[in-house]
């Protein structure tokens, strides 16, 4: 199921311009996936009316997909870093790379964001702050753009590096 080449590879939608920062990312994925000996591709996914402009999603998919995702999506967090760093170029317009397998990114932000939600309606009946354990950036993000419009409650992060967590903390109505 691994293919070097990009022919057919995508629909013509979402096809890359040779030398494009997407036509490098999904180049980069497919040749790491051949190098780690996965039995997995990697596509641009059908527009689904979620992705902008300024972002380039690739979805990797086949047997060894699990196994692309790592123990809490470690290896696949680290295969986007790598497709960003090669994908950008200096003076190319900056744009945010998603790679995802098999959903897992989707259904991980939806329970987390799920969750979060749950919590801050706790917070907000209880008045007491919750604190998170240490989250990556993307995870940071994705509590506080869930609880942004959330009453009662506004979010934090305090900590350095990979000990940066996200607080919930109780706001008290206006009087």
């Amino acid at each position: 199921m691994s293919s070097t080449t990009t022919e057919n590879a995508t629909p013509e939608v979402n096809a890359a311009a040779p030398g494009s920062q997407e036509e490098r990312a999904l180049n980069f994925v497919k040749m790491l996936l051949e190098k780690m000996q996965m039995d997995a591709d990697a596509t641009f996914p059908p527009d689904d009316g979620e992705s902008g402009e300024d972002e380039i999603r690739i979805e990797i998919e086949g047997p060894d997909a699990g196994r692309v995702i790592g123990k809490r999506g470690s290896v696949l967090e680290a295969i986007q870093y790598l497709t960003t760093r090669v994908a950008h170029r200096p003076g190319d317009p900056r744009k945010h790379i998603a790679v995802d397998a098999e959903g897992y990114r989707a259904r991980h932000e939806d329970q987390l964001a799920e969750m979060a939600e749950k919590l801050a309606r706790r917070v907000a009946q209880e008045g007491k702050v919750i604190t998170f354990d240490p989250m990556s950036a993307r995870d940071r993000r994705i509590v506080h753009m869930a609880l942004k419009d959330i009453a009662g409650v506004r979010t934090e992060s305090h900590g350095e590096g990979q000990d940066r967590r996200v607080q919930i903390i109780p706001v008290k109505p206006a009087s």
